[in-house]
Protein backbone atom coordinates (compact mmCIF):
# COMPACT_ATOMS: atom_id res chain seq x y z
CA UNK A 1 0.00 0.00 0.00
CA UNK A 2 0.63 3.28 -0.43
CA UNK A 3 -0.95 6.29 1.49
CA UNK A 4 -0.32 10.10 1.66
CA UNK A 5 -1.48 10.76 5.23
CA UNK A 6 -2.21 14.45 5.59
CA UNK A 7 0.52 14.61 8.27
CA UNK A 8 -2.77 13.03 10.57
CA UNK A 9 -4.64 16.22 9.82
CA UNK A 10 -7.96 14.47 7.95
CA UNK A 11 -9.22 17.45 5.68
CA UNK A 12 -11.50 18.29 7.95
CA UNK A 13 -8.37 19.18 9.90
CA UNK A 14 -9.60 17.31 13.25
CA UNK A 15 -6.44 14.80 13.47
CA UNK A 16 -8.28 11.40 13.79
CA UNK A 17 -5.50 8.57 13.43
CA UNK A 18 -7.79 5.83 14.24
CA UNK A 19 -9.93 6.66 10.79
CA UNK A 20 -5.95 5.88 8.91
CA UNK A 21 -5.42 3.30 10.57
CA UNK A 22 -8.85 1.70 9.48
CA UNK A 23 -8.10 2.87 5.99
CA UNK A 24 -5.25 0.41 6.18
CA UNK A 25 -6.72 -2.67 8.14
CA UNK A 26 -9.32 -2.55 5.84
CA UNK A 27 -6.87 -3.91 3.17
CA UNK A 28 -4.56 -5.68 5.91
CA UNK A 29 -1.49 -5.35 3.36
CA UNK A 30 2.22 -6.54 4.49
CA UNK A 31 3.45 -3.30 3.29
CA UNK A 32 2.80 0.27 3.64
CA UNK A 33 4.50 3.21 2.63
CA UNK A 34 3.50 6.43 4.19
CA UNK A 35 4.08 10.22 3.16
CA UNK A 36 3.23 13.32 5.07
CA UNK A 37 4.39 11.73 8.53
CA UNK A 38 5.42 13.80 11.36
CA UNK A 39 7.27 12.66 14.20
CA UNK A 40 6.38 14.98 17.64
CA UNK A 41 5.81 18.23 15.59
CA UNK A 42 3.17 21.22 16.90
CA UNK A 43 0.67 20.37 14.48
CA UNK A 44 0.65 17.04 15.03
CA UNK A 45 0.03 17.05 18.78
CA UNK A 46 3.34 16.24 19.63
CA UNK A 47 2.88 12.49 18.61
CA UNK A 48 5.40 10.50 16.59
CA UNK A 49 2.57 9.46 14.00
CA UNK A 50 4.75 5.96 12.74
CA UNK A 51 4.73 4.61 16.23
CA UNK A 52 1.19 5.41 17.15
CA UNK A 53 0.25 3.46 13.33
CA UNK A 54 2.18 0.97 13.93
CA UNK A 55 0.20 0.33 17.36
CA UNK A 56 -2.99 0.83 15.96
CA UNK A 57 -2.65 -1.78 12.96
CA UNK A 58 0.14 -3.76 14.59
CA UNK A 59 2.57 -3.39 11.99
CA UNK A 60 6.58 -2.56 12.50
CA UNK A 61 6.80 1.08 11.98
CA UNK A 62 9.80 2.66 10.60
CA UNK A 63 10.52 6.83 10.37
CA UNK A 64 12.73 8.86 8.34
CA UNK A 65 12.87 12.32 8.50
CA UNK A 66 13.37 14.52 5.49
CA UNK A 67 13.61 18.02 7.06
CA UNK A 68 12.83 19.10 10.50
CA UNK A 69 9.77 20.98 10.99
CA UNK A 70 7.72 22.51 13.49
CA UNK A 71 9.21 21.82 16.49
CA UNK A 72 9.69 18.38 15.22
CA UNK A 73 10.26 16.31 12.04
CA UNK A 74 8.71 15.91 8.85
CA UNK A 75 9.20 12.66 6.47
CA UNK A 76 8.10 9.21 5.10
CA UNK A 77 7.04 5.98 7.25
CA UNK A 78 6.94 2.15 6.33
CA UNK A 79 4.55 0.12 8.32
CA UNK A 80 5.76 -3.55 7.91
CA UNK A 81 4.49 -7.14 8.81
CA UNK A 82 8.06 -8.23 8.68
CA UNK A 83 11.38 -7.75 10.22
CA UNK A 84 13.76 -5.12 8.66
CA UNK A 85 16.81 -6.37 7.71
CA UNK A 86 18.50 -3.28 6.17
CA UNK A 87 17.47 0.12 6.21
CA UNK A 88 18.94 3.93 4.86
CA UNK A 89 17.40 7.10 4.59
CA UNK A 90 18.07 8.03 1.44
CA UNK A 91 18.49 11.79 1.47
CA UNK A 92 17.10 13.02 -1.94
CA UNK A 93 18.54 16.04 -4.53
CA UNK A 94 16.65 19.17 -4.20
CA UNK A 95 17.31 23.56 -5.47
CA UNK A 96 18.75 25.17 -2.23
CA UNK A 97 14.94 26.70 -2.77
CA UNK A 98 13.30 23.34 -2.96
CA UNK A 99 11.70 21.09 0.15
CA UNK A 100 14.07 18.52 1.26
CA UNK A 101 13.12 14.85 0.42
CA UNK A 102 14.05 11.31 1.12
CA UNK A 103 13.46 7.81 0.18
CA UNK A 104 13.15 5.02 3.07
CA UNK A 105 14.61 2.58 1.41
CA UNK A 106 13.89 -0.93 3.60
CA UNK A 107 14.57 -4.55 2.87
CA UNK A 108 12.32 -7.22 4.74
CA UNK A 109 12.25 -10.86 4.76
CA UNK A 110 9.00 -12.65 3.51
CA UNK A 111 7.55 -15.48 5.61
CA UNK A 112 8.53 -17.93 2.74
CA UNK A 113 12.42 -17.07 3.54
CA UNK A 114 12.63 -14.14 0.20
CA UNK A 115 14.50 -10.66 0.54
CA UNK A 116 12.92 -7.78 -0.88
CA UNK A 117 13.46 -4.26 -1.41
CA UNK A 118 10.58 -2.13 -0.34
CA UNK A 119 11.11 1.73 -0.89
CA UNK A 120 8.60 5.27 0.30
CA UNK A 121 9.24 8.34 -1.19
CA UNK A 122 7.53 11.56 -2.02
CA UNK A 123 8.94 13.63 -4.70
CA UNK A 124 8.94 17.23 -5.15
CA UNK A 125 5.58 18.85 -5.42
CA UNK A 126 5.92 21.72 -7.72
CA UNK A 127 4.53 22.07 -10.99
CA UNK A 128 7.98 22.44 -12.95
CA UNK A 129 10.18 19.07 -12.76
CA UNK A 130 13.44 19.91 -12.00
CA UNK A 131 13.50 18.83 -8.74
CA UNK A 132 11.14 15.37 -9.11
CA UNK A 133 13.76 14.52 -12.31
CA UNK A 134 16.92 15.08 -9.74
CA UNK A 135 15.43 12.87 -7.44
CA UNK A 136 14.10 10.16 -9.89
CA UNK A 137 17.68 10.01 -11.50
CA UNK A 138 19.13 9.28 -8.10
CA UNK A 139 16.37 6.69 -7.23
CA UNK A 140 17.53 4.53 -10.78
CA UNK A 141 21.07 5.21 -10.40
CA UNK A 142 21.00 3.87 -6.23
CA UNK A 143 18.19 1.19 -6.92
CA UNK A 144 17.93 0.24 -10.23
CA UNK A 145 19.96 -2.44 -10.63
CA UNK A 146 19.98 -3.96 -7.02
CA UNK A 147 20.19 -7.92 -6.87
CA UNK A 148 16.79 -7.29 -5.00
CA UNK A 149 13.39 -7.38 -6.50
CA UNK A 150 12.32 -4.10 -5.60
CA UNK A 151 8.80 -2.33 -4.86
CA UNK A 152 8.92 1.07 -5.31
CA UNK A 153 6.05 3.16 -3.56
CA UNK A 154 4.85 6.31 -3.10
CA UNK A 155 3.35 9.60 -3.55
CA UNK A 156 5.74 10.56 -6.88
CA UNK A 157 3.77 13.73 -7.82
CA UNK A 158 4.23 12.64 -11.35
CA UNK A 159 1.47 11.64 -13.46
CA UNK A 160 2.23 8.83 -16.44
CA UNK A 161 3.77 10.17 -19.32
CA UNK A 162 5.59 12.87 -17.10
CA UNK A 163 9.14 13.07 -17.90
CA UNK A 164 9.98 12.05 -13.94
CA UNK A 165 8.07 8.90 -14.85
CA UNK A 166 9.72 8.05 -17.64
CA UNK A 167 13.23 8.19 -15.90
CA UNK A 168 11.69 5.85 -13.15
CA UNK A 169 10.23 3.46 -15.74
CA UNK A 170 13.67 3.01 -17.72
CA UNK A 171 14.26 0.39 -14.03
CA UNK A 172 10.97 0.29 -12.64
CA UNK A 173 8.06 -0.75 -13.64
CA UNK A 174 4.11 -0.33 -14.00
CA UNK A 175 2.11 -3.31 -12.85
CA UNK A 176 0.18 -4.29 -15.49
CA UNK A 177 -3.20 -4.57 -14.23
CA UNK A 178 -6.92 -3.08 -14.39
CA UNK A 179 -6.65 0.09 -12.16
CA UNK A 180 -2.64 1.33 -12.67
CA UNK A 181 -3.87 4.43 -13.99
CA UNK A 182 -6.72 5.55 -12.15
CA UNK A 183 -6.29 9.07 -10.56
CA UNK A 184 -5.35 9.15 -6.86
CA UNK A 185 -5.74 12.80 -5.99
CA UNK A 186 -7.79 14.41 -4.65
CA UNK A 187 -9.26 12.31 -2.74
CA UNK A 188 -13.34 13.96 -3.05
CA UNK A 189 -12.79 13.40 -7.02
CA UNK A 190 -9.78 12.17 -8.45
CA UNK A 191 -8.28 13.87 -11.23
CA UNK A 192 -4.64 12.98 -11.35
CA UNK A 193 -2.74 9.70 -11.26
CA UNK A 194 -0.03 10.70 -8.99
CA UNK A 195 0.56 8.20 -6.04
CA UNK A 196 2.01 4.87 -7.42
CA UNK A 197 3.84 1.08 -6.64
CA UNK A 198 6.44 0.30 -9.18
CA UNK A 199 7.94 -3.18 -9.80
CA UNK A 200 11.32 -4.78 -10.47
CA UNK A 201 12.10 -6.37 -12.32
CA UNK A 202 9.30 -7.44 -14.02
CA UNK A 203 9.08 -10.73 -14.34
CA UNK A 204 9.47 -11.60 -10.73
CA UNK A 205 6.08 -9.63 -9.98
CA UNK A 206 2.72 -11.40 -10.86
CA UNK A 207 0.23 -8.83 -10.65
CA UNK A 208 -3.33 -10.33 -9.15
CA UNK A 209 -4.73 -7.07 -8.70
CA UNK A 210 -4.21 -3.09 -8.28
CA UNK A 211 -7.07 -0.91 -6.48
CA UNK A 212 -7.26 2.78 -5.67
CA UNK A 213 -9.36 3.34 -2.29
CA UNK A 214 -10.68 7.37 -1.88
CA UNK A 215 -11.61 8.14 1.37
CA UNK A 216 -12.60 11.63 1.27
CA UNK A 217 -12.35 12.41 5.26
CA UNK A 218 -9.16 10.75 5.93
CA UNK A 219 -6.39 12.38 3.76
CA UNK A 220 -7.19 14.48 0.45
CA UNK A 221 -4.84 11.35 -1.62
CA UNK A 222 -6.35 8.15 -2.46
CA UNK A 223 -4.50 4.57 -0.88
CA UNK A 224 -3.26 2.27 -3.62
CA UNK A 225 -3.25 -1.13 -3.04
CA UNK A 226 -1.54 -3.70 -5.13
CA UNK A 227 -1.60 -7.69 -4.21
CA UNK A 228 1.47 -9.45 -5.89
CA UNK A 229 3.36 -12.52 -5.76
CA UNK A 230 7.23 -12.81 -6.33
CA UNK A 231 8.88 -15.29 -7.56
CA UNK A 232 12.51 -15.75 -7.42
Amino acid sequence: MSYNILHGATTKNDFNLDSIAGVIKKFDPDLVALQEVDFKTHRAKEYDLATELGVRTKMAPLFARAMYFDGGEYGEAILSKYSFVVTENMALPHLPTSEPRAALVTRVRTKNGNTIQFVGTHLDHLKVETDRIMQAEKLVNKLGDTEFATLLVGDLNAQPGSETMKILTQKFKYPEAEGTFKPTWPSDGPKICIDHILISPQEHWQVLDYTVYCNEYTSDHCAVIATLVYTP
